[in-house]
């Protein structure tokens, strides 16, 4: 205790610049502030900043970071890319534009005006990001921009239906919340041993892969466990309103549910963090889209990363299923049926004038035409089942959540945890877990948000949460 063991490696690898003073104020800043710490938390936290600056800016210790980041480049430096002008931007999309900050706004205008760049859209639900900002959706001309996927490589939705009533949430809710306990990890705890072996770690690419082969151990104890911050579990009612072939079990009306969050774990943010240090320093970009580097598919790093970023897709998706298996024998149910997407990931699809593209959707659902998908609230407002209507405006895409209306810090600043104990209770919610900078109140209103995309998806039903499992607070 008191010696927190942190070197400059360390943030390089998170995707602080090498060049500058990021990197000694951050260690000055934590060594001074977060001494008491572990090395893992003060990790998170910095990748949080990283990827995600604009929550932290107000932070009256992590904002001097923030603002060192963002400051201007040393005017003697070159830059061996150019952007294109504004006129010759191609156009975008901009839906719910309102109550959309203006920074968002601008991650996406200066992304479009990379030299890869052949369409883009930006969801209701954006906000401020690293690089490409949350709710941003890009398409490229066969490269991909590690930091257009993010941090959480397969960060996902996964809904589970069960032929229970919803009652079941109330006569049943000792039995539900002692299985969320029992049942999930999050953060820098996993499971001591896997409670059953996965298919996913016989896949070649972790044996001949030059650079995820050394991540097996890691992604093997963390397999069926959740991530911090806005990730969780929870039990909910799922309400049908519409019917669809490819969920003919389910009737109109309410069942029981589960509902989970989460991504790839540090086997991703690894995956991201090594290729996002090889694109920057082949890819040398002007300071406002330094983080949009980019690999090309025909390069020896490119294939890598996008054979390295489809296995931790897939390890995300299994890391849902532990935790679905294990709940629905906690509590003694069959599922009927299941409703999971993507939002943190890269695609290869087609433009409307045929031409083939990479797709990156950051904090984005997928909503091609006819395809099923979760667009979550917050812990006291419903989520949505959704189908795609193939808005070619929106590149086939949605939001993916109701979006933060403000920063963590200024969260923390504006609320007590009594008052958000008494909007749980409001609302019916048994939260365990869970953070101030996560609270209801700090996110946008999803009814809104849903509104702004009625030519994006068809409302097929709802998730309503009921217990919630979410990870305690870092700080």
């Amino acid at each position: 205790m008191g010696n927190l063991k942190l070197r400059g490696k360390d943030l390089e690898k998170i995707g602080f610049p090498k060049r500058g003073n990021a990197i000694s104020i951050a260690l000055n800043t934590v060594r001074k502030h977060y001494k008491k710490e572990g090395k893992q938390t003060v990790l998170w936290m910095l990748q949080k900043l990283v990827e995600e600056p604009d929550s932290y800016k107000d932070d009256p210790v992590l904002g001097a970071i923030v603002q060192v980041l963002t400051e201007e480049e040393d005017e003697d430096e070159k830059q061996e890319i150019t952007l294109r002008s504004i006129d010759e931007t191609p156009q975008y999309q901009i839906y719910g534009k309102k109550h959309i900050d203006s920074s968002a706004k601008l991650q996406l205008r200066n992304a479009m005006r990379l030299p890869i760049s052949k369409a883009g859209a930006l969801m209701p639900d954006a906000h401020h990001g690293y690089g490409l900002p949350i709710g941003g959706v890009l398409a490229t001309q066969n490269v991909v921009i590690p930091y257009g996927v993010g941090m959480d490589i397969g960060c996902r939705m996964c809904l589970t239906v069960y032929d229970l009533p919803a009652e079941h949430i109330h006569r049943e809710k000792y039995l539900l919340t002692e299985a969320l306990k029992e049942h999930t990890r999050f953060g820098d705890k996993a499971f001591s041993h896997i409670i059953e072996e996965d298919p996913i770690f016989d896949r070649i690419e972790f044996r001949e892969h030059p650079f995820v082969r050394k991540m097996k151990d890691k992604a093997y104890r963390q397999l069926g466990s959740s991530g911090s911050g806005n990730h969780f579990v929870e039990f909910g009612i799922v309400e049908m309103v519409d019917y669809d072939d490819k969920l003919k079990n389910l009737e109109l009306k309410k069942y029981l549910g589960i509902l989970s969050h989460s991504g790839s774990r540090g086997f991703g943010a690894n995956i991201a963090q090594h290729y996002t240090k090889i694109a920057r320093e082949k890819c040398l970009l002007p300071r406002e889209v330094q983080h949009l580097a980019w690999l090309d598919l025909d390069s020896e790093a490119g294939i890598e990363y996008w054979i390295a970023m489809n296995l931790a897709g897939d390890y995300a998706s299994a890391c849902h299923n532990q935790i679905h298996k294990r709940l629905a024998r906690a509590i003694g149910a069959e599922p009927i049926a299941t409703v999971e997407n993507h939002h943190n990931f890269a695609w290869k699809e087609r433009l409307a004038d045929g031409s083939e593209v990479v797709v990156h959707r950051k904090g984005a659902t997928p909503a091609h035409k006819g395809e099923l998908g979760v667009i979550p609230g917050s812990m006291t407002a419903p989520g949505f089942i959704v189908r795609g209507k193939g808005n070619v405006n929106s590149i086939n895409s949605a939001a993916h959540g109701a979006g933060r209306a403000m920063s963590r810090t200024k969260a923390k600043n504006s609320f007590t945890n009594t008052e958000m104990k008494k909007v749980l209770k409001q609302n019916g919610v048994k939260l365990i877990g869970g953070a101030i900078d996560e609270s209801p109140m700090s996110y946008k209103d999803i009814h809104q948000v849903m509104g702004a995309q009625r030519d994006l998806v068809d409302v097929l039903g709802t998730f309503t949460p009921k217990i919630v499992r979410m990870a305690r607070s870092k700080r």
